[in-house]
Parts: C-alpha cells; sequence; structure tokens
C-alpha cells in the first residue's frame, strides 16, 4: 500500500477526550493517543501537546502537511464553538498556527458516517433481525457526551453524509415512567430549559439523569453516580436500580433510532455508535433497544426489516475523517494551482532574499495578500512591486491577477461552504454572524463555478454594443438600476426596464447592435422569455444572469451562472440578490478596464453622489422605464 509524502494528523474531538492518530498510508494508523480535554487549555494546546509526544523513527519526515478534525459540534463556517465544551476557534487561524497546507474541520458523526461504506464486517455487529437493502439511504446516531445523529445518502459510486443536529429533537415518553422521568428533568434543568431533547437523556450526562430520575421514583436514597459506575455496576454488580437505568436507556435508544429510520427511509440499515453503546456488549444485544426499535404501531413491518449494527471497530471516527480530507485533496489537486501553499514552502531555498520575504508574507497572511492591492502587498512585505511580480511569476503564475487566482483556490478548501438557519432565539450577534456566514459561503460557491469564457463574451458584447438595456422584475429591480446606473457612468447608453407591461415593448424597438441583460433569479417569469424572444426577433443579443438549467439560460446567447435559489414566497432573496449585483460588479468591472482609465475612475467615483442630481441627460419618466430606454426611443418618435 503506498505511503503518503508525508502522515496525515486525524483528530476525533469529544466533550471529554480528545484522540489524535497518525496516517502514514491509506487506512494505516499509527501513534494513536487519547489526551483529556480538561488538561489543556484548548485545541490548539492538545495538538501541540499531541505532536510533542510524538517518536519520529529515523528518516521518516517530521512534516505534517494535511490534518482533518471530527469535532462533536456543528461546523458552520470558519468558526468553531464546541457545544459540550469550552474550546473554540477559527479553521483557517488553526490552519496557520499549526503550519498545514491544509485542515478539514467536520462534525464527528458526519466522519463516522463517511466510515461506514469502508468498514468490514468484522467492525460491526448486527442487533435483532432485518435485511439491508444496497444501496440504500444509512442512518447513524450514538451516544456519548451528547447524541450524535447523521446519516448516508447514496449518489453514484459515492455517499453525501448529513450533517445533522437530530440528537436536539424533542424527546417523547412512551409511559408513565418515562412521563416521570420527563417532569423529572424538568425540575432539574430549570424553567429555562422546558426543551428536553433526547440528548439530554441518551448520553452520559443522561444516563446521570435518568439514575437519578429513577431513585426519586422508586424512594431510593443514593447519592448520585457518574455515567461509567452506572455501566458498571448494572454489568458486573447486578444493581438493581443501575439495571433499570441501562434499561431505560436502550429503550430510548431504540425509539429514536427507529424515529431516524422512518425519517430518513434508511433501509440500508442503522448502525450505533458513540462511546457508551460499544462497551455494553451483549448486554446491549438482549436490552429492550430492538424491542423498542421495531414498537412503531402500523410501521412494525417496515421497521422490522431494517437491521441495526453496533459500530465496534475502534478506527471508525479516524476512517471517515481520512475519507473527507482524501476527497477534499483530490478536489483540490483536480483544480489548477490549488496547492499553492504548498508549493511556496518547497520553492523557498530556490528564493532570492527579497522574493522569501513575499513569499513568507502569503503563508503567514494568505488571505489578506488575497485582497490586498499589489502596493499594500510590497510594502508589508519591505520590497518593491515588481519583486512582487518577479515571485509569482517565479511560481509559473502569469502575474499578480493570476496568483490570486491560484491562491483562492487553494483557500477555499479551508473554508466550510454552509448554510446556517437564522432563529428566533438567536442574540443579534449570532444574526449577525450567520447572515454574513451565508451570505460569504454562498459567493464562495458561486466563485468556485465562474466561467471566464462566458464572462469574457459577455464583456465583449456590452463592449460592441450600440445600446444596452437591463430588465429584470420585482425584487431583482434594484440589480438592473444600479446596472444603469453603473453603465451610464462610463457615458454607455443605457436603460434599466422593471414594469411588465412595458418590457414587452421595449424590447421591441431593440436594433441588432444592441445588448439586453435579463436578470433573474429562476429564469421562468413568462415575461421575461418573452423579452429574450423579441430581442433575438430584433436581432440584438442576449445577456443572461440567472439559474443553471433555467428556460431563460437556454434562450440566451451568453449566460452568467448564479445557482443560489431562495424562497421568495416566505422572505426576500438577500443572498441571491447579491450575487446578482456582484456579477454586475464583475462585468462593469471588466469593460472599465478594457476601455480606459476614465472609465474605471468613473466607477471608482459611482458611489460618491448617491444623493446628487440625476445624470445629465436624464429626467423622470414613466414608472419602470428610463428616458434614455428603447421606449423613450418609440414614444419620442410618435410625437
Amino acid at each position: 500500500m503506498p505511503r503518503f509524502d508525508s502522515p496525515r494528523l486525524l483528530a476525533d474531538i469529544g466533550g471529554t477526550y480528545a484522540r489524535f492518530t497518525l496516517e502514514t498510508s491509506p487506512g494505516e494508523f499509527t501513534q494513536t493517543a487519547s489526551l483529556r480535554c480538561a488538561d489543556h487549555a484548548d485545541f490548539h494546546a492538545a495538538v501541540r501537546a499531541y505532536l510533542g509526544g510524538l517518536s519520529w523513527p529515523e528518516g521518516e519526515p517530521q512534516l505534517i502537511a494535511h490534518a482533518a478534525v471530527a469535532i462533536a459540534n456543528p461546523v458552520e463556517g470558519d468558526r468553531v464553538r464546541m457545544t459540550n465544551y469550552h474550546w473554540q476557534f477559527s479553521i483557517d487561524e488553526m490552519r496557520q498556527r499549526l503550519g498545514l497546507d491544509t485542515l478539514v474541520v467536520v462534525n464527528d458523526f458526519t466522519a463516522l458516517a463517511m466510515a461506514l461504506p469502508r468498514l468490514a464486517d468484522a467492525d460491526v455487529r448486527q442487533v435483532g433481525g432485518g435485511q439491508a437493502r444496497r444501496p440504500s439511504v444509512i442512518g447513524l446516531l450514538g451516544a456519548g457526551t451528547g447524541l450524535g445523529v447523521s446519516g448516508l445518502i447514496p449518489a453514484g459510486e459515492g455517499w453525501i453524509a448529513l450533517g445533522t443536529e437530530g440528537g436536539h429533537t424533542n424527546f417523547g415518553p412512551r409511559d408513565e415512567r418515562e412521563m416521570d422521568i420527563l417532569k423529572f428533568a424538568w425540575q432539574s434543568l430549570g424553567p429555562d430549559q422546558d426543551h428536553v431533547s433526547y440528548e439530554r437523556l441518551i448520553s452520559g450526562p443522561g444516563l446521570e439523569l435518568i439514575y437519578r430520575a429513577l431513585a426519586a421514583r422508586n424512594h431510593v436514597d443514593t447519592p448520585p453516580l457518574p455515567a461509567p459506575a452506572i455501566t458498571q455496576r448494572a454489568l458486573e454488580d447486578g444493581d438493581a436500580l443501575c439495571r433499570e437505568t441501562l434499561d431505560v436507556f436502550c429503550g430510548l435508544l431504540g425509539t429514536a433510532a427507529a424515529n431516524l429510520a422512518v425519517t430518513l427511509g434508511s433501509l440500508g440499515g442503522i448502525y450505533i455508535g458513540g462511546g457508551i453503546v460499544p462497551r455494553l456488549g451483549a448486554y446491549f444485544d438482549s436490552s429492550p433497544f430492538r424491542t423498542r426499535f421495531e414498537d412503531k404501531g402500523r410501521f412494525r413491518d417496515y421497521v422490522s426489516a431494517i437491521p441495526t449494527f453496533v459500530i465496534t471497530a475502534e478506527q471508525a471516527t479516524f476512517k471517515g475523517a481520512s475519507a473527507i480530507l482524501e476527497n477534499q485533496l483530490r478536489n483540490l489537486q483536480a483544480s489548477p494551482g490549488s496547492a499553492i501553499l504548498g508549493q511556496i514552502r518547497r520553492a523557498r531555498s530556490e528564493l532570492s532574499p527579497a522574493e522569501l520575504r513575499v513569499a513568507d508574507l502569503v503563508l503567514a497572511q494568505p488571505r489578506s495578500v488575497l485582497n490586498d492591492p499589489i502596493a499594500e502587498i510590497a510594502r508589508a512585505a519591505g520590497v518593491s512591486q515588481p519583486t512582487v511580480i518577479r515571485f509569482c511569476r517565479s511560481l509559473g503564475c502569469e502575474g499578480l491577477s493570476d496568483f490570486k487566482l491560484r491562491l483562492a483556490s487553494g483557500l477555499t478548501g479551508t473554508v466550510p461552504v454552509t448554510h446556517t438557519q437564522v432563529n428566533t432565539n438567536d442574540s443579534m450577534l449570532e444574526l449577525g454572524a450567520k447572515v454574513l456566514g451565508n451570505t460569504a459561503s454562498a459567493i464562495l460557491q458561486v466563485r468556485s463555478h465562474l466561467n471566464r469564457d462566458t464572462i469574457d463574451r459577455a464583456i465583449e458584447m456590452l463592449l460592441a454594443a450600440g445600446r444596452i438595456e437591463f430588465f429584470a422584475l420585482g425584487h431583482y429591480s434594484v440589480v438592473a438600476q444600479d446596472a444603469q446606473y453603473k453603465f451610464l457612468r462610463f457615458g454607455m447608453p443605457c436603460g434599466a426596464c422593471t414594469d411588465p407591461r412595458l418590457q414587452g415593448l421595449a424590447a421591441g424597438v431593440l436594433r441588432e447592435d444592441d445588448v439586453a441583460v435579463v436578470i433573474s433569479s429562476g429564469g421562468r417569469l413568462p415575461e421575461l422569455l418573452d423579452v429574450v424572444e423579441k430581442a433575438q426577433e430584433r436581432g440584438a443579443r442576449v445577456v443572461a444572469i440567472t439559474a443553471s438549467q433555467s428556460p431563460l439560460a437556454k434562450k440566451a446567447d451568453v449566460t452568467l451562472i448564479v445557482d443560489h435559489v431562495e424562497d421568495i414566497a416566505t422572505h426576500l432573496p438577500m443572498v441571491s440578490r447579491i450575487l446578482h449585483l456582484l456579477f454586475i460588479d464583475i462585468l462593469a468591472v471588466g469593460v472599465a478596464m478594457r476601455r480606459s482609465p476614465d472609465s474605471i475612475a468613473a466607477l471608482d467615483a459611482s458611489g460618491e453622489d448617491d444623493e446628487a442630481r440625476p445624470a445629465r441627460g436624464a429626467s423622470i419618466a414613466t414608472p419602470g422605464v428610463s428616458t434614455a430606454s428603447p421606449l423613450a426611443r418609440l414614444t419620442s418618435h410618435s410625437r
């Protein structure tokens, strides 16, 4: 089995323990260690403690370039905050502090889910009957410090892992005993915690809560016990209260597993992981788990046919994290120049002292370099601007712009593309972070799908146009108006038509050298499709900014793809409208750069006098149509 160029660091971080290992070749794990989270101030300190205790064979490379972290926490954007522990960190900052080329951080049960297709028969133990269908959806849950829930969906030759927080669904009691446990939980958790989730009970802390609730219910005067002691007394000493506690725990897990099975349609089976159940051994097989799993009323036959398995492999989460990291590296390698940071490290010995200062700046502050102009990069590195260009060309780039594109593709791999739901109980700070994070993620996603050829063709059309007319409706009208404002600044004849009653008339007077830019999120509005047909009948060219595979995309001469769909029936299209505005900016900057420095200056000044009078030659006219539009031509000819 081929070895990696350098060992890969894998971590499985829970609320109590942080486990680490090195993967030296696919599936080969060495120097595995488990550290108590409480013994280390933060995640970085725990990683450094593990790395400091490694022993390296003579001649073995000591550089670790890539790492994957599976953490018991939802991963939303760049900032990680653990739910059941106080550790928090920025993914990109941690990557830089650890000197890594790649750092992938995923939910621990997402990683465990990705391991399931790679587990051998010896790595699992079936509990009860049922036969898995292949390929079908697979469900996963497991109890430890919390209750993790995930699933796998077959997709072609691979799988899609679900990152969920299903452990926080509401607990529903099935009998009087469980109702008493729920009431006890309400009292114990306080008046502000009336939501009792399954995680409150099916977890290590939940096992302790069940024990106290049953002691109160049975009028047993006993001190609280930690979860390991409850398990030990139940299995080894036959303690009646501990045994009842474990029975209730396993029964609740059976109900939660059945809920997951019917929710996902997990005909491929339900797998049980986590730190508690695999340690229960043969007891779990005869516990109330499977009985409660099949106790689903009208759906008894449905769930009875679904097999349930206990994961017994100790390295399962590491296998899943390894698979995710491998997939990430494969995607990055498929993108030209995405491994630019690694290339810089390897080229350091061949750089001049001045170029080396630029290299050090890029490695230390890659995102700043990505956004800064050449003058600021040169100042920060203490070199001349020509040195910055020489550095870029030494890496095979055409110049700074090409270098930044390659750098951006490499950095994108370290930032998860996610969408985070805004909740009514979010603080204003959390709300702001989620809104900005969702927008940033959407922008990164669109950036990764930019097509240089279509952008070039659209810009060439606009440059050659005798006139440009921007068409949009509803919430996207502001995008057309913004485009009109920018292109009027260049002195280019253009207008914005946003009234559906007048758009057909405006398209009907376009000429052969005109261009219609049609802006639509879904690309299905009949009014805009009619605009395209009339414009093309007149010989005009059509540029569409819309969703791929839409009717508008198929009709247009050039299509700029924005695949971010929002339900405008329930909320304003905030993110997608921003994406459309950014495409207008891309076109405006492209046109300005190919025209003259005066055009660029006009673009820079476009936001300076928004409150000033209308541009020269403009006046107030029919709502929804600019006075310089084709419709204005038509009305002026008829006067």
